[in-house]
């Protein structure tokens, strides 16, 4: 149950983020940036990415063109997990992962592989990153999670 650890029934405190406290900013978007990578290079071979509190995959929608023509584009997704979702009262658009889409979890040795950083930072700095937002969360801030 990854995803439980971020059902926060308390605000985070500073102590629950060590790594976070350790790196420089420009460390943490190193890492988020090697995430990334490894997102994509997942979603471009078709397959959805379960990050413990939702799972990033493509989505066929269509867009409107010329006189009411359907045009099918494929947009990669973030899908919040569904009890994130309920535990924090959120709504949104029920988007579900294309059926037959394999899932896969972060293979935090081959991400650590493009970076100079130990694969255990790497996984701290993603929990103590979703912490954060999941923290966020609970406190009804504003969260902005921006992905190239």
């Amino acid at each position: 149950a990854e995803m439980q650890k971020y059902l926060l029934y308390n605000s985070v405190e500073p102590e629950e983020l060590p790594t976070l406290r350790e790196l420089s900013t420009v460390e943490i978007c190193k890492i988020w940036s090697a995430m990334s990578r490894y997102i994509y290079k997942q979603l471009l071979q078709k397959k959805a990415v379960d990050i413990g509190i939702g799972s990033f995959a493509v989505i066929t929608t269509h867009a409107n063109v010329a006189e009411g023509n359907l045009l099918p584009i494929e947009r990669p997704m973030f899908i919040l997990s569904k009890p994130l979702k309920m535990f924090y009262n959120l709504e949104s658009d029920e988007t579900k992962i294309p059926e037959g889409t394999p899932v896969v979890q972060l293979d935090f040795e081959a991400i650590a592989a493009n970076t100079h950083f130990r694969h255990e930072i790497l996984e701290q700095c993603v929990h103590e990153t979703l912490l954060c937002f999941a923290g966020a969360l609970r406190d009804n801030k504003e969260v902005e999670f921006s992905f190239r």
